[in-house]
């Protein structure tokens, strides 16, 4: 049987192994700039989190909203004098966006019209209502290869996405994220994702972040620009054959 100090010096051991990963990676790049690591806690128990919040993490990736807000109320209280900072990374349902609105700091997922409006609402009611006091970083999500059903707003479209977070009160444009289309050469994938980032950064000039790279692809995200890679299985391993809620997640960010 797995103790709590097994986990913890197995999860001790693998985050290591992925920051040197990353600075391996922004070395080989010659970047002497941040690449934040992002570990992507979905399926996983609140303990986790906190041993990650021990080791210094204080960024965590979720893509299940009911999952989600659950770990982000548990641990609230534990975590007050080193807040985490919940990063929603899934794709979301607007409906979805009121709950989203009073725990995450970023969405990394934003990929339509009705989705920026049904959050700037939602945002505009937590700040009125006390329970949050900053705007919601937006990252809209690309889609590379025009497969909307991954996710992801087609790129002849993102130019007028971004206009319309930018005119938002209470939403602040962050950036891009993408998924590398399924069987595709990281390295050209990434590429172009690249290319899309500086032209939104014309019109855009704040939309630094650049949300890009897995456990299976980091190297290749960070060598074009990854400001923040979504590390999932190579911290935490496989998820658990029992996930705590069953629903449907159309992006893998891992």
């Amino acid at each position: 049987m797995t103790t709590d100090a097994d986990r913890s010096r197995e999860i001790e051991t693998a985050l290591t192994a992925v920051r040197d990963r990353i600075r391996v990676a922004r070395e080989a790049a010659g970047r002497d700039d941040d690449v934040m690591l992002l570990p992507v806690t979905k399926y996983f128990p609140a303990s986790d989190v906190e041993i990650l919040h021990g080791l210094g993490c204080r960024e965590f990736g979720e893509s299940r909203e009911q999952e989600a807000t659950a770990k982000a109320a548990e641990l609230h209280e534990k975590f007050s004098d080193a807040p985490a900072r919940w990063h929603m990374i899934g794709h979301l349902q607007r409906n979805k966006a009121k709950s989203v609105a009073r725990w995450a700091h970023s969405i990394h997922s934003v990929d339509s019209d009705r989705l920026v409006d049904a959050l700037q609402k939602a945002v505009r009611a937590a700040v009125d209502d006390g329970e949050r006091t900053t705007p919601l970083d937006v990252l809209l999500q690309v889609s590379l290869d025009g497969d909307v059903h991954r996710g992801g707003v087609e790129r002849e479209d993102l130019a007028a996405l971004a206009d319309r977070v930018a005119s938002c009160t209470d939403l602040r444009l962050a950036g891009l994220m993408a998924v590398p289309p399924l069987d595709a050469d990281p390295d050209a994938a990434f590429a172009d994702l690249a290319g899309l980032h500086r032209d939104l950064l014309v019109n855009h000039p704040e939309a630094t972040q650049l949300s890009a790279g897995m456990t299976s692809d980091l190297e290749a995200a960070v060598r074009h620009g990854s400001t923040c890679v979504r590390v999932g299985t190579a911290i935490l391993g496989s998820r658990p054959i029992a996930s705590p809620v069953q629903t449907t997640d159309h992006t893998s960010h891992n």
